[in-house]
């Protein structure tokens, strides 16, 4: 619960920026270290990665611009420093990324589907780490809540970048979606291990983060992020939730009916 971690002069360092840091190399290592097992380049992982990071952050902040502009927000916002520090709509980078991730393997000619099954684990690795930069920020924060679990903002910091109510006590759903996301990575590890077809961990992954993240809704306050059709049950993070779900699906029966198609002679 700490948003800036220290100060150089007058810039400060957010505690958020950190382990964003640590989220990609840390995600960096264990997708190198799953591309070795398909005989994957860990130089064409690195490369990979870094066009999906840069992509990703891009893609962020695009999704909650619009977002934003949708629900009213002023065009002239876009330009300011709160959008700059924001970390911007997780599922607009993770879209943007695979765009990247699809362009650059094609460059660098790899094996898409055994790329694919390589980085995403390490993608929810990432998320995972990611949302205790969430959770140290304030963003992303959970409704009211008066049981054990419930946690209290205080840094007027987190009021100001993020809009967090302070002094109320809320769902750490942050931290849920730290589990949730570590869960995610450990199934999509096993399923790797036993898979039956290349591109199962992909489409495991759409349809696992589609369910994850339709059900961390439940506990999230910030809604400003949008609603759509009238409906207060469907937010931004929950259209996007069925979508990856339904995109899951039609990966998983694209790969399998691919894997068992006779090869051309």
């Amino acid at each position: 619960m700490h948003p800036i971690l220290f100060q150089i002069g007058s810039f400060p360092i957010g505690t958020y920026g950190l382990l964003l840091v640590i989220a990609f190399f840390s995600a960096l290592t264990l997708a190198k270290r799953q591309g070795r097992l398909d005989g994957l380049s860990g130089d064409a992982i690195t490369d990979l990665s870094i066009t999906m990071l840069l992509a990703g952050v891009v893609g962020a902040k695009l999704l909650m611009i619009l977002v934003d502009l949708i629900n009213g927000g002023r065009f002239l916002d876009i330009f300011s420093l709160g959008t700059l520090r924001a970390g911007g709509a997780v599922h607009g980078g993770i879209i943007a990324g695979a765009v990247a991730l699809f362009w650059r393997a094609r460059k660098l000619k790899l094996n898409l589907p055994l790329t694919l099954d390589a980085c995403v684990p390490a993608v929810a690795l990432g998320q995972a780490i990611g949302r205790l930069g969430c959770f140290s920020a304030g963003c992303c924060f959970g409704t009211e809540c008066h049981n054990a679990l419930a946690v209290t903002f205080t840094d007027i910091n987190a009021n100001v970048l993020s809009g967090t109510p302070l002094h109320l006590p809320l769902h750490p759903v942050q931290l849920y979606t730290f589990c949730m996301n570590l869960l995610v990575m450990i199934l999509l590890l096993l399923v790797r291990k036993h898979r039956s077809f290349t591109g199962q961990v992909l489409a495991c992954y759409f349809m696992l983060e589609g369910v994850g993240r339709a059900l961390m809704e439940t506990w999230r306050g910030d809604l400003d992020r949008g609603i759509w059709f009238g409906l207060q049950g469907l937010s931004t993070g929950r259209l996007t939730a069925l979508l990856f779900f339904i995109a899951g699906i039609a990966l998983w029966f694209w790969f399998r009916r691919r894997s068992a198609a006779p090869a051309k002679a």
